[in-house]
């Protein structure tokens, strides 16, 4: 009898039953590290290689890659590499490719698809992540050839190594290049507490006037080997190109290949008075630079790779 009234009172006193909870809808899950926040619906999903992700935007923070654009916008795996890029809209008919100093820069026209620009960077892949690679290439090694202007510092003059000393017993303003036993060395008429500005001043200005002399003596030697008549000489401080020619016969070099062995510097010279005689880079052209200088290509290729010091 207690056991019958402990199960009603029991039954009295229990409150309401909790309802089972409701089974969650089911969601497609983003592909991992795909930010959420800006994704929209019915986005067509990019056309990429499997195990390769593409993303419209960083919506987050992201841990820095081995290429990251400071304005990037989007962000790609092209190779296994991550490549985060900016990405624009212009007024094209294609899709443009840009590698720049601070990465990739990915145009394309007002009305192509984002999978069409996923589908291009994916096909273009080797091509981006090798042109990304020889960028940074450069950038470290123009970091590395940066000038540290002090008594003793070692810069190239015609490919071999030119120690610069500061030589109060000089005239001031004065340098004198000095050799013995196959070591170069610049004596600069300046005080021992110089500044760098003054050091940097003294030597670019020596280097110069070496240059425009060597330079004005190898456009004479190769002008008459070519048949062509060159008017004036002009240096060039240029930071993107070692020279230029005109068709009025004007020439233009840049000082800074006196940092170079004389064979590439003599390769820039006939290169630029070939110019006189075929002003493209036509097959044509290359067959008169071959024509005085049968190892161009060679010369060609070294100076591309050539590091010359930074003198910002």
């Amino acid at each position: 009898m207690r056991h019958l009234l402990q199960l009603a009172f029991d039954f009295l006193t229990a409150g309401p039953a909790t309802p089972a909870p409701r089974p969650a809808r089911s969601r497609k899950t983003p592909p991992p590290g795909t930010p959420t926040a800006n994704l929209k619906p019915n986005r067509p999903q990019a056309l990429v290689e499997s195990g390769d992700s593409a993303i419209e935007n960083i919506a987050t923070p992201q841990p820095p890659s081995l290429h990251h654009h400071p304005r990037a916008n989007r962000e790609a795996v092209l190779g296994g590499t991550p490549v985060a890029y900016q990405f624009r809209r212009a007024r094209r008919r294609t899709i443009g490719f840009t590698i720049t100093a601070e990465g990739l820069v990915v145009s394309a026209p007002q009305r192509v698809p984002l999978y069409e620009v996923d589908a291009a960077l994916q096909e273009k892949s080797g091509w981006i992540v090798r042109k990304l690679a020889e960028m940074q290439g450069r950038q470290h090694a123009a970091v590395e050839a940066r000038v540290d202007w002090r008594h003793g510092t070692v810069l190239p003059y015609l490919g071999q190594p030119l120690t610069v000393l500061l030589d109060p017993a000089l005239p001031q303003g004065t340098a004198r290049c000095v050799e013995a036993e196959g070591a170069r060395a610049l004596h600069l008429g300046l005080p021992e507490n110089a500044t760098p500005a003054q050091m940097c001043k003294a030597v670019q200005s020596w280097l110069q006037q070496q240059a425009r002399q060597r330079f004005d003596d190898r456009l004479r030697h190769y002008a008459p080997q070519l048949g062509v008549q060159w008017r004036q000489l002009a240096l060039s401080n240029a930071t993107t190109r070692w020279g230029s020619a005109s068709s009025s016969g004007n020439i233009r070099l840049n000082w800074r290949l006196v940092h170079c062995r004389p064979e590439v510097i003599d390769y820039v010279v006939v290169h630029e008075l070939s110019h006189l005689r075929v002003m493209d880079h036509s097959p044509r052209f290359w067959a008169t630079v071959g024509s005085v200088m049968p190892d161009y290509a060679a010369l060609r290729g070294e100076l591309k790779t050539a590091t010359v010091p930074r003198w910002d």
